[in-house]
């Protein structure tokens, strides 16, 4: 009999208490922490809200030992990685991954930050700062606060009805009692038994046990302290309630179901088969969208909220909720046993596709990848206190997902599916070799990356006569999300006369998905979904291709255009088996295949200023400055640039100047163009004083590279072998290669230039950026400040 599999994952609980659970995976090019904390914004004193989100962002400003320049974001920002956290109700969350070799590191920056912060008077008032910023945004977002009115309904006394964002009024840093009531927090809650520690890489088990059992030892001992549980969740013995915002009715339902039942109705919910409770709101005209999710739980208690966006009559919200009530009653009565089965392989092919930070923050939240009887009885027992009457609408449950299962083998090879050979004569084998000829120069295979993995990526990208056509993300919905469900990204991207579809993840399924995707392109758009609101840092990163391509779209109708259009595609990391089906998937697409040239705009030097209308009252700001030529050697560097100013550059205007609360800087390629990206979007700055601010760092740049003893060459190089790069960000750099014209050894060519940058290098490409030789572009959310810039047509 062979050997049993080794173990993929495992859960233990140290001497100190720190819960552990470690997922070993092999197929991965880093790894992942995810630490929780059992202590959230619902466990502070009533006297000061807002504190254990305040507490969450000084553990980021330095210790001792690892002062901010040297503390866990500038680590894991040098090494290529990505870092954050996150303060919910009963929750905080710090989460990073890094490539392998970096990891302990970056483990021991998180440790050493969560114990010993250094909580100094004066970076908590400029810490202040920076959440009264973050205060005023979250009170001008529209989303956030139809999020605070959809809470209306639950009772007031619960914490739920609290002010917990913190500002400037809740947070007296300079009174005595704030200060021990933070201390308290920090000393209370951040201690061993109060922490969960997820890991994910493909290191072993026993590897990823020692890096867990090093990063316990470095924690504050101590017991676990049971949180307090909450009032009543309604003040009444009602199970629901509705809320209505604009176009918007929210349906509001109380639950004691466990967390992964009510992901499992959810899931149900939200689907846009025909049969189902979304498409028949749509026939009805009464909602063009539902989105069911859970809001809250906790201890017993949770919030589903199902969000309608109503349709052209915005009073029918007794039809929703009858349409609804029925559809529930249909679902409760039905035999859930192709669903549950249906559940667990989604739960499992979202395991074998998430990158290492999703696996730790998933690992996190504890779910169960199947629905258990327990959680099932629990389903029912919510469904039944609703007290529904008979379903009377004809429902059906939802297809199996097509792309989850292995598709079934075409009868004869080279026959078009659905064909046999009587079919044979309908295409001539002059024509195959001919259209042969044609897919071989529009569709490239790359050897850039090893063929040997499960994984792969296809740019499609399209160029029309006139406007690229709008709506695909209505049009394909419901591909979308099959696809996203079976491992596989799907995304659009429509800029002037250019669109780009990229489908990146499992092999398996992709052929599947691309020949949906055939057939879906074929059909008219239907109108493009409206758009939540953005906060304007967002709608300027948003409008930053279009201006980019300096061309505007049009509305003309976009029906008829594809067959006339161009394409070209791009695939990497396709064994022989896969690139033979992605090529026949490929024949169907619509338009003419051919090698299209792709030429970016040239600024010639000048500096562009785009207005950019946001929904938000802040001073929102972008500054791209592309490379003065499209060769490696600049390319290498402002990489490398970029790599060394993106720590200064954030601890100058985020934490110092306070210019801020979104601040951010590094490389962006847009178009096959290579540029550095500076943003900053601030509630108390206007945009003249946030130009000179950025005026004003990069006259420092010379200074700093002067003073730096590493430049980076090394650490930045590294981060470009492809051993290191997971499938997705290693595909995205190819395809902007591919469009620069680079050659397919561009990853390794790009580490030679890297390696190679002398200071001196890096000086000159210092001083060509502050004189904009490759032209700079500005976007903003108001008009130009001076005749140093030109008003982009």
């Amino acid at each position: 009999m062979p050997a049993p599999p080794p173990p993929h994952h495992l859960h233990l609980t140290l001497a100190n208490g720190l819960g552990v659970s470690l997922r070993h995976a092999p197929r991965l090019k880093r790894s992942a922490a995810a630490l929780r904390v059992a202590a959230g914004s619902h466990d502070v004193p009533l006297a000061w809200p807002g504190l254990a989100h305040f507490l969450e962002h000084l553990l980021f400003l330095g210790t001792e030992r690892f002062p901010t320049e040297e503390g866990l974001m500038a680590y894991v920002q040098r090494h290529g990685g990505q870092v954050n956290a996150s303060t919910r109700e009963r929750t905080t969350d710090f989460f990073f991954e890094l490539p392998l070799a970096s990891f302990a590191d970056g483990l021991e920056r998180l440790a050493d930050m969560l114990t010993h912060p250094r909580l100094s008077l004066d970076d908590q008032l400029r810490e202040r700062e920076v959440l009264h910023a973050e205060f005023i945004a979250w009170s001008q977002d529209a989303k956030a606060q139809q999020q605070v009115a959809l809470l209306t309904g639950v009772a007031v006394d619960h914490p739920l009805r609290g002010f917990h964002a913190g500002n400037r009024d809740s947070l007296p840093v300079e009174r005595e009692a704030f200060q021990h009531a933070l201390r308290a927090f920090h000393q209370g809650f951040y201690q061993s038994g109060q922490m969960t520690l997820c890991l994910a890489g493909p290191q072993s088990l026993a590897e990823l046990e020692t890096l867990a059992r090093r990063f316990g030892e470095a924690l504050t001992s101590g017991p676990r302290h049971p949180q307090v549980a909450p009032s009543a969740l309604m003040s009444s013995a009602a199970r629901s309630y509705q809320h209505v915002d604009g176009n918007h009715l929210h349906q509001v339902i109380s639950s004691e179901a466990p967390r992964e039942a009510l992901d499992f109705l959810c899931l149900w919910l939200n689907a846009a088969a025909p049969g189902g409770l979304l498409a028949e709101l749509q026939t009805q005209r009464l909602a063009t969208a539902l989105h069911a999710s859970v809001i809250y739980h906790f201890a017993g208690q949770a919030l589903l909220a199902i969000d309608f966006t109503l349709g052209a009559q915005h009073d029918s919200a007794t039809q929703i909720e009858a349409l609804l009530h029925d559809w529930l009653s249909f679902f409760a009565h039905s035999d859930w046993t192709s669903l549950r089965e249906e559940f667990a392989l989604l739960a499992a092919r979202q395991h074998q596709v998430q990158g290492a930070l999703a696996l730790a923050r998933h690992a996190s939240e504890g779910l169960e990848a199947q629905l258990s009887e327990q959680a099932v009885s629990a389903l029912k027992a919510l469904l039944d206190a609703l007290h529904l009457p008979p379903s009377r609408h004809p429902w059906r449950l939802p297809p199996n997902n097509p792309f989850l299962r292995p598709a079934a083998k075409e009868e004869r090879a080279g026959l078009i599916r659905g064909q046999t050979s009587a079919h044979r004569g309908l295409r001539t084998f002059a024509q195959d070799r001919s259209r042969g000829r044609r897919e071989q120069s529009a569709l490239t295979f790359s050897p850039a990356l090893a063929n040997d993995t499960d994984e792969g990526a296809l740019y499609l990208h399209w160029r029309f006569d006139s406007a690229a056509p709008a709506g695909l993300d209505s049009t394909l919905q419901a591909l979308v999300e099959n696809a996203r469900q079976a491992g596989v990204e799907l995304s659009f991207d429509a800029n002037g006369q250019d669109a780009v579809v990229k489908i990146v993840g499992l092999q398996d399924p992709m052929p599947a998905v691309l020949e949906a995707l055939a057939l879906g392109l074929n059909q008219a758009p239907a109108a493009p979904l409206a758009s939540p609101p953005l906060i304007a840092i967002r709608a300027l990163l948003k409008a930053l291709p279009m201006c980019c391509a300096g061309t505007v779209s049009g509305a003309d109708e976009p029906q008829a255009r594809w067959a006339s259009a161009r394409w070209q595609g791009l695939a990497v990391g396709f064994s022989a088996a896969h690139e033979a089906a992605i090529k026949a998937a490929a024949a169907r697409l619509p338009g003419q295949p051919t090698s299209l040239a792709y030429q970016s705009p040239s600024l010639g030097g000048q500096r562009l200023w785009h207005k950019v209308k946001t929904d938000a009252s802040d001073a929102a700001l972008l500054l791209f400055c592309p490379t003065p030529a499209q060769s490696l050697a600049d390319e290498a560097a402002w990489r490398l640039l970029g790599h060394l100013l993106q720590a200064p550059f954030y601890q100058r205007l985020r934490v110092e100047l306070q210019v801020g609360y979104a601040v951010f800087s590094g490389i962006r390629q847009v178009n096959g163009q290579t540029g550095l990206l500076f943003g900053v979007q601030s509630p108390n700055v206007a945009l003249a004083a946030i130009v000179d601010h950025l005026h004003a760092f990069l006259r420092q740049l010379p200074a700093l590279i002067a003073s730096s003893d590493d430049l980076g060459n090394d650490a930045l190089a590294q981060q470009f072998t492809t051993q290191a790069l997971p499938v997705a960000q290693a595909a995205e750099l190819l395809w902007h290669a591919h469009l620069t014209g680079h050659p397919s050894d561009y990853l390794a060519q790009l580490q030679q230039q890297i390696l190679a940058l002398t200071r001196q290098d890096l000086q000159h490409a210092a001083q060509q950026l502050q004189d904009a030789a490759g032209g700079w572009r500005c976007l903003a959310n108001g008009p130009r400040i001076d005749d140093t810039w030109r008003t982009a047509s």
